[in-house]
């Protein structure tokens, strides 16, 4: 760096310097601080609220799903199903049948999504039956009823427990009974279980029969509404989805968990996005206080710039002195924010420093989660303003003249 870095350092920590220019850097350097500690809890909060959604939304969706692209019901062949589960990222695959049902009990009716699916299976493919809080995930389906599985919400609504009965009444038979002309398909089935995901939607919108009990109900003969696909590692869904779509081609349309939820999740990085912009604007101010004692320093440091230009020094390194004063402002200012960021987030993981209501919230705190690519982002974008900020004032300071630097006082 040479002695610019030099000169620069020592301007920094001059005592010469008027106590007012000394009093600007030191609110630069903590509004800097400020400014990057927030960024950085912000940031972590964003990811750890983003995290505790997408573990409560793939405990109970699949990582993939396999749908038709026409209609409501689609073949699935052993062959199709086998050269699903022989990829080598794929844990479980299994077919379900779903349709909209209205379930009866003796105090209220509600229409729900049904989900018909194999007991002995569904915990390779869905979280669900790890969700069960009463009862089992067991159907125990004869030839007069079958059992079914409810949310906890949707058990509450329904007013009803584990034993009780539900009749289930299909959609398929509901235009011959508008007409006198003949019954809906009903079946009545008993709880076996009831589950709760911590997801307020699921639990009351959606109800588990087995998959037996699902075709008769819904008329699905030998098809099924999809393919539900578990993977070792959700990180992998994007490349099974494609070559999946490569593979399958135009006939079936290839979900991930990820586009299960994309409008809920596109609000989220909109709402970060506009965090880390907003928060960005504090950094941004603590730089303009740069800008302003940088330019202040330039003024009362401009006889020491004609003396630097007279023994031979250039405008580049005259510019180097300048910047590198403001630059060390925003390391300091960037080091001290990312520590106490880090810090904060790491005692808010250990202790729970801000708790959360457990009757109204599913977490006991505020969750936190730290990535270092956050961290680079906010230090790249707390960098980036300070060497604007410094830009002005080291031009300026390299564009005196000599002669009239040297005279001046």
């Amino acid at each position: 760096m040479g002695y610019e870095y030099f000169i620069a350092r020592r301007y920094l920590r001059s005592k010469r310097q008027l106590r007012f220019i000394n009093i600007i850097m030191l609110v630069s350097v903590v509004g800097i601080t400020v400014g990057v500690a927030a960024l950085i809890i912000v940031l972590s909060v964003f990811n750890g609220f983003n995290s505790v959604v997408t573990n409560v939304l793939i405990g109970f969706d699949p990582h993939v799903r396999i749908e038709p692209v026409r209609g409501k019901s689609v073949a699935v062949s052993d062959t199709l199903l086998r050269m699903v589960a022989s990829d080598p990222r794929v844990a479980a695959a299994a077919p379900y049948i779903a349709s909209k049902a209205l379930l009866i009990t003796s105090h209220v009716n509600r229409v729900v999504l049904v989900k018909g699916v194999v007991d002995s299976t569904i915990d390779e493919v869905s979280g669900v039956k790890k969700s069960i809080v009463l009862g089992a995930f067991r159907f125990h389906d004869t030839p007069e009823e079958g059992g079914i599985v409810l949310g906890l919400a949707l058990a509450d609504r329904l007013g009803t427990m584990v034993g009780g009965e539900v009749s289930v009444v299909s959609p398929v038979g509901v235009d011959a009974m508008m007409t006198q002309f003949g019954q809906p398909l009903m079946r009545k089935c008993t709880v076996a279980g009831i589950y709760d995901s911590n997801n307020k939607d699921y639990d009351a919108h959606y109800a588990f029969i087995s998959i037996e009990s699902a075709r008769q109900l819904f008329q699905f003969g030998n098809s099924y509404s999809g393919i539900e696909i578990r993977l070792h590692s959700i990180k992998d869904a994007e490349d099974v989805k494609e070559d999946l779509e490569a593979k399958l081609g135009g006939e079936y349309r290839i979900s991930t968990w990820y586009d299960l939820h994309r409008d809920l999740y596109s609000v989220m990085r909109i709402e970060r996005w506009s965090a880390y912009i907003i928060l960005c604007l504090i950094v941004g101010v603590a730089t303009f206080n740069v800008l302003g004692s940088l330019t202040m320093g330039v003024v009362e440091k401009r006889r020491d710039i004609g003396v630097l230009k007279a023994i031979g020094a250039t405008r580049t390194s005259i510019t180097r002195i300048f910047m590198f004063e403001g630059l060390l402002v925003g390391i300091l200012g960037t080091a001290a924010g990312l520590l106490l960021g880090t810090v904060v987030c790491l005692l808010q993981q250990r202790y729970g420093l801000f708790p959360l209501d457990p009757t109204v919230y599913i977490i006991p705190a505020i969750p936190v989660e730290l990535r270092w690519t956050d961290d680079l982002a906010v230090v790249l974008a707390s960098m980036l303003l300070s060497t604007f900020a410094s830009l002005y004032p080291a031009r300026r300071a390299a564009r005196l003249l000599p002669v009239d630097a040297i005279r001046w006082e």
